[in-house]
């Protein structure tokens, strides 16, 4: 049987300023936006290439604080090109950063071990990790 990981809910405060974002600034796709009654608002956003979504939403898990998520990451196939992108697109990012040594360092250097950051409008952190075999 295999478990798959779907969903991660991700809380906000502000589920219009988050929705832009996730998707203007970060450049996830839109699965759906409704209200459910009783529940309240949930929007699914999955990053490109992604088999996980996150959704964000009002009421959702009243437990969890906006901001209180840490250590979400995402996985691309060049780190640099990534920071590059967010850049342009307003994210606050940090600089690529290298997190141990990579046992191959050749052809990729960075691979494994290169990361940057950024947190979301709430302060939900993210890294992005560098692994070019991935597709």
């Amino acid at each position: 049987m295999n478990w798959t990981l779907e969903v991660i809910v991700v809380p906000v405060s502000d589920v219009d300023r988050a929705k832009h974002f996730y998707t203007e600034q970060l450049g996830f796709a839109v699965d759906h936006d409704t209200t459910v009654e009783g529940m309240g608002r949930i929007v699914q956003l999955t990053p490109v290439g992604s088999g996980c979504s996150i959704v964000i939403g009002s009421g959702l898990v009243p437990q969890m604080p906006p901001g209180s998520i840490k250590g979400l990451q995402l996985v691309v196939n060049d780190v640099v090109r990534a920071r590059e992108e967010l850049a342009t697109r307003g994210v606050e990012v940090s600089e690529v950063q290298t997190m141990g040594v990579n046992p191959r360092p050749v052809p990729h250097p960075l691979d494994n071990v290169g990361f940057i950051f950024f947190d979301d409008p709430d302060g939900n952190a993210w890294a992005v990790q560098q692994i070019s075999s991935r597709p």
